[in-house]
């Protein structure tokens, strides 16, 4: 299979204890998004995260 045609379904846990679930087709960028608070609403300020 094709790298670009691979999809992940994710899953990270927030400071606060909280998981939110996402899906990309590039987990490093993804996560990186989201540290930087532009991956989603739910996540802004609640980074750091860890990837479960």
């Amino acid at each position: 299979m094709e790298k670009e045609n691979r999809h992940f379904v994710y899953m990270l846990k927030c400071k606060d204890g909280t998981l939110y679930t996402g899906y990309t087709n590039d987990i490093r960028k993804r996560v990186r998004m989201h540290e930087q608070g532009k991956g989603a609403k739910y996540t802004k300020g609640r980074g750091p995260f860890k990837l479960v």
